[in-house]
């Protein structure tokens, strides 16, 4: 139970992450949100719901098929903990919000879902971080795989509904000092992920 604990609480670090991380998807919530009010923002938020599981199954059965060659596994844990330090990077250097790239008319879920799958960070995650992070902890237990999931989702969605409700109601918000103090701290915790990471890649390698 206690390493299932473990996998929530990595679930939710890389989804809240993944939620307040400025990036096009966020920059779409809030802009739906200014424009058309926090119910179009919520749309753009659950985006990731629908669109990222063909994303999921195809991580884990190329990943899963690899299963046998340490090498190769200590390689993507590499890149896993590259990615991670990227995302840290971007999380520590955060100082504005760039709207210009969001669209502002209609159809926010359906903008959701085309941002989030043009978007490289997803098929990034998950081949590199994600679907590594499933397989292991199948070899604990079932829970662990949907504490991950659950923790990731609900962080990940949550955080940018949370946005979407804070912008509503204060338009300020994405321009706080607060913000940005969770962004770094969020960073500073991903760096201690790609650490670990790194230390999965030399056990492999051993």
């Amino acid at each position: 139970m206690t390493e299932s604990i473990y996998y929530l609480i990595m679930g939710i670090v890389l989804g809240t992450v993944a939620g307040i991380s400025p990036g096009p998807l966020l920059a779409l919530v809030i802009s739906q949100t200014l424009r058309f009010g926090r119910k179009e923002g919520i749309k753009v938020a659950i985006a990731p719901l629908i669109g990222d599981l063909p994303i999921i199954l195809a991580a884990v059965f190329l990943i899963a098929g690899l299963a046998n060659y340490d090498k190769i596994l200590a390689i993507i844990a590499l890149a896993g903990a590259a990615f991670l330090v990227y995302l840290s990077y971007e999380c520590l250097a955060a100082k504005k919000f760039d709207l210009k790239k969001s669209n502002t008319d209609g159809k926010s879920l359906q903008k959701g879902i085309i941002t989030n799958m043009l978007n490289p960070h997803p098929y990034l995650f998950w081949f590199s971080v994600g679907s590594p992070i499933i397989l292991k902890s199948y070899s604990i237990s079932l829970l662990a795989i949907i504490l991950f999931i659950f923790g990731f989702y609900f962080c990940l969605v949550g955080s940018k509904a949370a946005v979407a409700f804070s912008v509503d109601k204060s338009r300020k918000f994405f321009k706080s000092s607060v913000y940005f103090y969770i962004i770094k701290f969020l960073g500073i915790l991903l760096l201690v992920f790609a650490i670990l990471y790194i230390n999965d890649a030399l056990e492999y390698l051993a």
